[in-house]
């Protein structure tokens, strides 16, 4: 009896761990995430992304109104291993910023003028086939905020009914 008990008990340790084991895999596949925020500036029409708090802070301190989070990003350090990373662009003529995963992107509107604002404004987003989509439209008629990035696709939507050209999936990114 006390060897059935014993092996019952051992068979309980094992499938126990083995669930503890799978739990820390699953949650080693999607880390945890932080807040990417989204504002708004009512002047140029520009709505800016950024993972800095900070940054929303003295934006609208500015005038730029805080339009909240815009989708979550994974909470990893640099180099961001595997993770499909976002660099942030500025034209400083027009005062305007872009989001690309694109190397080849960031390079070409750097060579015309644009800035790299800088490893504080490159974040990861999520891996391929994972999280939500979130979508790159254009403006053919506006000179600052010409690109808007949302995962709403009742968003999308409405832009394309007003004229806007959707460019597709960006990216994806983390909804909670």
């Amino acid at each position: 009896m006390k060897k059935i008990v014993l092996v019952a008990l051992a068979a309980m340790a094992f499938i126990m761990g083995g669930v503890i084991n799978a739990h820390q895999v699953s949650e080693d596949t999607e880390p945890p995430h932080e807040k990417l925020y989204r504002i708004y500036n009512p002047n140029s029409g520009e709505h800016l992304l950024t993972p800095a708090g900070w940054e929303v802070l003295i934006l609208e301190k500015a005038g730029w109104k805080s339009e909240g989070v815009a989708f979550y990003i994974p909470l990893t350090e640099p180099p961001y291993s595997g993770y499909p990373v976002v660099q942030r662009l500025y034209n400083p003529n027009a005062g305007d910023h872009h989001y690309t995963t694109s190397d080849f992107e960031a390079t070409t509107l750097i060579s015309v003028g644009w800035t790299n604002d800088g490893t504080s404004f490159r974040f990861p987003v999520a891996k391929e086939n994972t999280g939500v989509p979130v979508y790159r439209l254009y403006n053919p008629n506006a000179k600052v905020g010409s690109h808007h990035f949302t995962m709403s696709s009742y968003e999308r939507d409405s832009l394309i009914q007003a004229g806007w050209k959707n460019e597709g999936i960006a990216f994806n990114a983390y909804s909670k």
